[in-house]
């Protein structure tokens, strides 16, 4: 779609092979390696057309193996490169646990090498994938000293934060939405933008409540937060951005605005990223609150392939709005 300023707006798919694109044209360190990434561009699309631009040893086609490819950026890296490895389903992620846990976060704290490794992580459930093909990974990992985590919610962001990781000399683990690929749409600056890691943003500003959230969960939040203001109910909602490093400061100060807060996630509920955000609340923010800390997320079971079960499974906007309210009047 054309603006009527004549920009176009671009899809969080779009802007993410946008970035790529640019750092591998910027910096020749950069190269890509991943399942199926090459010839046939990526399950999802978002390489297309790289092989026969920059070559097939800057786009490479791996086997089936997580673990080796991994195994591979980290050396790559450790070698002055700057790889980017697409993992084609988060879920895979697992194989390469040892990889990324081991080795790639241990790297700089054992003997200070640098490992400048980007591991695109593809998410989520929406998308009726089933159990295999629908994980968020991200508390398997947010537990791990030395990786960086980012999850972007919007196709600034996106860009943005994907240009931020490939320059940052840590593992940087990046998790890119599926639900959001084609439904997300912005127009982008034309201009260079970089969007700094560890910084979250409020993109919603309230007085009533917070909620911290984060992907695919920021649209149903401000979806949500639109029914609450019909309602004389104002909810801030905070972006996190990135989970590692988290920007306590901006959370505690939405707290601190509001004095009460919910955490919502698309994640299962046990042990996941809003229990950590909710002990950090309870420490060093305890005397602020007038309620309770409400965590909304997935129940603990494997993501259903039926499509009825998993759009109970996944939060959604009713969810956050009987939280929301039951804590509204507390």
């Amino acid at each position: 779609m054309t603006t009527a300023t004549g920009a176009q707006e671009i899809t969080y798919l779009e802007a993410i092979s946008q970035a790529l694109d640019e750092e591998m044209r910027q910096d020749p360190r950069v190269f890509l390696l991943g399942e199926d990434i090459g010839v046939y561009g990526g399950a999802f699309r978002i390489t297309e057309g790289f092989q026969d631009k920059y070559g097939e040893w800057r786009v490479l086609d791996t086997p089936l193996s997580e673990s080796a490819i991994v195994g591979a950026a980290i050396g790559a890296g450790m070698m002055g490169m700057r790889p980017v490895a697409e993992m084609q389903f988060a879920d895979f992620i697992s194989c390469a646990f040892d990889q990324l846990t081991e080795v790639a976060a241990k790297n700089h704290y054992r003997w200070g090498a640098a490992v400048p490794i980007v591991i695109r992580a593809p998410y989520g459930g929406g998308i009726h994938g089933g159990p295999f093909h629908s994980a968020c990974p991200e508390a398997w990992f947010f537990h791990t000293p030395g990786l960086k985590i980012v999850a972007p919610a919007t196709a600034y962001d996106a860009k943005g934060l994907l240009k931020a990781a490939i320059r940052d000399n840590n593992p940087v683990i990046y998790l890119e939405h599926k639900f959001l690929y084609r439904r997300i749409k912005e127009v982008l600056p034309e201009e260079e933008f970089v969007v700094p890691i560890g910084q979250a943003k409020v993109v919603r500003e309230g007085q009533d409540l917070s909620l911290i959230t984060y992907g695919a969960m920021v649209h149903v939040a401000l979806e949500a937060a639109e029914i609450l203001e019909r309602e004389g109910i104002a909810m801030e909602v905070v972006d996190l951005r990135t989970l590692v490093p988290m920007d306590t400061d901006t959370i505690l100060e939405s707290v601190r605005k509001t004095s009460k807060v919910m955490v919502l996630h698309e994640d299962t509920k046990t042990g996941g990223v809003g229990a950590e955000i909710a002990a950090r609340i309870a420490e060093q923010a305890f005397d602020a609150l007038d309620g309770p800390i409400i965590r909304v997320a997935a129940p603990d079971t494997p993501v259903p392939y039926s499509p009825p079960l998993e759009a109970f499974f996944i939060p959604k906007v009713d969810d956050v709005l009987e939280a929301a309210r039951g804590l509204a009047a507390y």
